[in-house]
């Protein structure tokens, strides 16, 4: 059911019954390395390339999603999912290994929550009983895909962002224990001519803010109805514009705890991060891993998890163009809330 401009309600309350999360070594070294499924000491998971260890983060979070769900692997019907590298190898080549009849998307950073708000949809239709979505990214790839490999060893800006090596995978049924995704709120695209691919937190700071305070709207809530708020990677940069960007608006962001997935997962004073983490594994791990397990022991009751993404290629960076960027919300509860 639509509600407002841009958000489906989902009256059916699909639950989230299983979620399965993977990490790199940075990631395990970060303040939430207790909450993942398994941390790998190794970049390569010794993997004859990072494609190739990013496609093994994947196929690995998604084996525990479904495991922790209690379900069988062909009892699950539909994966959505989706990556940052080129025709979504990673996601492809997972699902082709998954054997599940597969819909891939591509939302950049905020493929986690596009995906989540998607088999959600399924789910609440009743087109489906169980979808799962994934996704993944890995500092290496990402690197040598938009920026420069890191065996160059180029030196970055303080603004730039460090790519989270992880993975992330949930199971949505339409019944269940587990927290409950009540709502989501697809963004629209919001760029305000940023072109620097080593600011993205600026860049994508807007989006969030623009999805944020449509969700309000369409669902009459204001930030107090929700424990916390947390957005997907805009890290030190793009969190303090979002702050100030709510307070020029007069959004009372101070009444509940507003935090972002990019600041959570790595401690970003005492770890080589730059400004913080990002990348489609980012508000993937933080949210199936860390908030899950959050919701589940009551911590919090109710999560609005906004990921963000910058909807750039190579080719358009190479070719003078702006930042597109966009951020999805998915409003999550504890299943008895």
């Amino acid at each position: 059911m639509l509600r407002g401009k841009q958000t489906w309600w989902f009256e059916n309350r699909p639950v989230i019954i299983g979620t399965g999360t993977v990490v790199g070594p940075d990631e395990g070294a970060g303040p939430l390395a207790a909450d993942f499924d398994l941390v790998h000491a190794e970049l390569d998971l010794n993997q004859k390339s990072w494609e190739k260890a990013e496609r093994l983060l994947l196929e690995q979070a998604s084996d525990f999603a479904i495991k922790n769900s209690g379900l069988r692997k062909d009892q699950v019907q539909f994966y959505i999912g989706g990556d940052l590298l080129n025709q979504l190898i990673s996601n492809s080549f997972t699902a082709r290994d998954l054997g599940l009849p597969y819909i891939g998307v591509f939302g950049a950073c905020s493929t986690s929550m596009l995906s989540l708000a998607l088999a959600a949809h399924l789910v609440n239709s009743g087109t489906a009983e169980f979808a799962m979505a994934g996704t993944c990214s890995h500092n290496c790839t990402a690197e040598k895909q938009f920026r420069y490999p890191t065996e160059y060893g180029s030196q970055k800006p303080p603004t730039a962002q460090y790519t989270v090596t992880g993975a992330g995978a949930a199971v949505v049924a339409a019944s269940g224990n587990g927290p409950v995704v009540t709502c989501a709120t697809i963004g629209k695209i919001v760029d305000l001519g940023i072109s620097d691919p080593f600011n993205m937190g600026a860049a994508m700071a807007p989006a969030a803010v623009d999805t944020i305070q449509t969700h309000l709207s369409d669902t009459g809530r204001m930030p107090a109805d929700y424990d916390m708020i947390v957005t997907g990677d805009l890290a030190t940069v793009g969190h303090r514009i979002a702050v100030d960007l709510f307070a020029r608006d007069g959004v009372p962001m101070q009444d509940t705890v507003f935090s972002d997935c990019g600041l959570m997962i790595y401690d970003v004073e005492r770890q080589k991060v730059q400004a913080g983490g990002s990348g489609c594994a980012c508000s993937a791990v933080v949210t199936y891993g860390h908030l899950m397990k959050r919701l589940r022991r009551g911590d919090l009751k109710r999560i609005l998890v906004v990921a963000t993404g910058a909807l750039l290629s190579p080719l358009s960076y190479q070719q003078g163009e702006t930042i597109p960027c966009i951020a999805h919300a998915v409003a999550i509860e504890r299943g008895d809330a």
